[in-house]
């Protein structure tokens, strides 16, 4: 069967030294996540929007708190899926591997990816918005009891350590993206419709300085037309098979001068 992807993407990807990959809410919906949430149930009725925001949190925190609890628990129940294991094992081949993703379930660290920037934060971690204090599953049990969860020490509220609407992506983390974007001999672009800036930029900043960039998806995102390769498929299909294509390369690519794999043969 012709593979998807090109000659080229797997000759690059052989011989990179730097490679960064942006991962988007398409990765994740292959493990059964939505993006905000599953149609039906109590939640049907408020938007994203309605929810994801300061204003909402301080207006009625129990009721964003049980939301986020909805979600932790659906993000627990989720498996990584071929896709994940798959950057995880690309990972173990390349010395110099950043993976930054905009999902906030924590998939790519249960695969084995180890060098994750994660934009939009995490929902398996919370914390208090006074004193800033990272929160224990014990602090959250105050919501099965119909109250809002709240910090021990300083009685703060607790809110999920995720970027919410009208919030800045944390500083350190789209810092880190940029500098992954700028030095990558291959870029790849993940599961993401590539509409939502700043991060939608960093396939083009890294095109900019070089890369080669490549995107997978199931259907062409906003920057389908500026990037070198558009592979139309689900990453859970597509990434097994290139890692499996990457690592004969690299075997066929081998100098035969008693080196290999980084170690000299006797």
């Amino acid at each position: 069967m012709t593979p998807p992807f090109s000659d080229i993407l797997v000759r690059r990807l052989a011989r990179a030294r730097r490679v960064a990959v942006l991962t988007g809410a398409g990765i994740s919906a292959e493990s059964g996540i939505a993006t905000f949430r599953d149609p039906g149930g109590i939640w049907e009725k408020f938007s994203p929007e309605e929810l994801a925001n300061v204003r909402a949190f301080l207006r009625n925190p129990e009721l964003v708190q049980g939301w986020y609890a909805h979600r932790r628990r659906l993000v627990e129940q989720a498996v990584p899926n071929p896709g994940h294991e798959a950057l995880a094992a690309l990972e173990r081949m390349v010395p110099d591997f950043t993976l930054i993703t905009q999902n906030v379930d924590g998939l790519h660290q249960r695969a084995g990816s180890r060098g994750v920037v994660e934009l939009h934060g995490n929902l398996t971690r919370s914390y208090c918005i006074d004193c800033r204090r990272l929160a224990t599953a014990e602090d959250l049990d105050a919501l099965a009891e119909g109250v809002p969860a709240r910090c021990p020490d300083c009685g703060g509220l607790i809110r999920p350590d995720v970027v919410w609407f009208g919030e800045y992506l944390p500083v350190a983390a789209f810092e880190a993206a940029e500098a992954a974007a700028r030095r990558a001999e291959v870029f790849l672009s993940i599961g993401t419709s590539a509409v939502v800036y700043p991060a939608a930029g960093l396939p083009l900043l890294a095109r900019e300085h070089g890369a080669y960039v490549a995107e997978v998806n199931l259907t062409p995102s906003a920057i389908a037309g500026y990037v070198d390769e558009v592979v139309e498929g689900a990453a859970g299909a597509v990434l097994p098979r290139l890692v499996q294509a990457v690592r004969a390369a690299s075997r066929e690519t081998t100098p035969a001068s008693g080196v290999q794999n980084g170690r000299k043969e006797a």
